[in-house]
């Protein structure tokens, strides 16, 4: 084991353990060229349905509206 990976590992001990089970199924799938990366939530995919269900319509937000939401932020 590298000594970045050993420092990353003592790091992700001290973290809750739904932390440290995300990090781990992120690790073990970034190890493995047969799965995938991150797998969504059924939230997140049921998010993910609702946009592309939206860009399906055309449905985006229109120039002042993204303009609003810069501004809200100092962007």
């Amino acid at each position: 084991m590298t000594d970045l990976l050993d420092k990353a590992i003592t790091a992700v001990r001290n973290l809750p353990p739904e932390a440290q089970d995300a990090i781990a199924r992120l690790v073990l799938s970034y190890a493995s060229e047969e799965q995938a990366v991150y797998r969504f939530t059924p939230e997140e995919e049921a998010e993910q349905d609702e946009a592309d269900a939206a860009e399906a319509r055309g449905d985006f937000a229109t120039d002042d509206e993204v303009r609003a939401i810069w501004a809200k932020y100092g962007l």
